[in-house]
């Protein structure tokens, strides 16, 4: 398949019936240009640029005025509320560290108005005044994907990313082998009744997880698969007895503390009748007592050496790499030897 033609200054001029030093000059931002340039023809620039997804190339721009030593960092949610705050705050800490270590200052851009889908390629973008942007969200804008990787502007993901009309440039948490590694501890264990609680599709890494569960469950018998995120933990639990299941495996950490809070009001011991996995986690857990069982999803790491391969594509236009960092297990209580007979109902 052809590759992409990389869009350039002169498209621009043209799209705009203009001139190419008239593009160039509304791209620097020059003060010049505001006597100079007429506000109706730059706006027709503009318009230009923002139909087209068009980014400065990085050489160019260091050619011309020089690295800015800024980089922007774009979150599909938002970054600070509290009910997401144990999801972005290990990103945000690696990133700070990593650029503070190699001398940049950070951008954050929201991409929209307060209570409006967030874009990166919306109408008031300010992505050229960083000279690369990181980008993080559990699940991205694939048509904005796709035109990032065509264009030359430097960015890097955090988290896997599916090609997006060509290689993404990403460091995520290697999902899949982190999740094999627990179903072969359950197998080690003598479970052989196991039931998963989470979606098998969605987001990349969602996806990773059921791959490597799916993938890593040979001679283990499946006897309950609950991907409806919304069910009430009452009837995941009812599920899982009734199945007979003796290990489960959550996505969640969330959900899994409300059946384990749930299965403990009911007399069923865990993990003496009912073992439970967390596939990695995205909340603290210190409130309920326990240590679930799990991976560890390195997020400080990841966000780390995605702004240092970032600040390579910056400074030395680096090809794209892909990186996954391994998630080590994490010791806790939740996991123990499979039963001898089912969980009960009830005490």
């Amino acid at each position: 398949m052809a590759a992409t033609k990389r869009l350039t200054q002169r498209d621009i001029a043209r799209l705009a019936g203009v001139s190419q030093a008239t593009v160039s000059l509304v791209l620097n931002g020059a003060v010049s240009a505001e006597g100079r340039i007429p506000q109706e023809t730059r706006e027709r620039v503009n318009k230009a640029i923002r139909e087209t997804g068009y980014v400065a190339d990085p050489v160019a721009r260091r050619m011309a005025k020089g690295l800015n030593r800024i980089l922007g960092v774009f979150t599909y949610e938002p970054a600070f509320p509290s009910a997401q705050a144990d999801f972005f705050t290990p990103f945000l800490l690696g990133i700070e560290e990593a650029a503070q270590e190699l001398g940049y200052d950070l951008l954050l851009l929201t991409g929209a108005a307060a209570g409006a889908q967030r874009k990166i390629f919306g109408n008031n973008t300010r992505l050229r005044l960083a000279d690369g942007c990181l980008v993080l969200g559990r699940q991205f804008d694939r048509d904005e994907l796709t035109r990032l990787v065509a264009g030359d502007y430097p960015f890097v993901a955090v988290g896997r990313r599916d090609d997006a009309g060509g290689p993404v440039p990403y460091v995520g948490g290697d999902y899949a082998s982190g999740t094999a590694a627990l179903v072969d501890r359950v197998r080690a264990l003598g479970h052989t009744r196991i039931a998963y609680v989470g979606p098998a599709s969605g987001a990349e890494s969602t996806f990773d997880r059921w791959a490597g569960f799916s993938g890593a469950i040979a001679g283990l018998h499946l006897v309950a698969h609950m991907p409806d995120v919304a069910q009430p933990a009452n009837e995941t639990l009812d599920g899982l007895v009734a199945s007979g299941a003796t290990a489960v495996f959550f996505i969640e950490l969330a959900d899994a503390i409300q059946v384990e809070t749930l299965a403990r009001q009911r007399g069923i011991a865990v993990p003496e009748q009912l073992s439970i996995v967390v596939l990695g986690n995205h909340i603290r857990a210190e409130q309920t007592g326990r240590r679930f069982t799990s991976f560890s999803i390195p997020r400080e790491a990841m966000a780390r050496a995605a702004t240092q391969m970032l600040v390579r594509r910056v400074e030395h236009d680096e090809p794209i790499q892909q990186i996954l960092l391994p998630c080590e297990p994490l010791e806790g209580d939740t996991l123990g030897p499979a039963p001898l007979t089912k969980p009960k109902t009830g005490p």
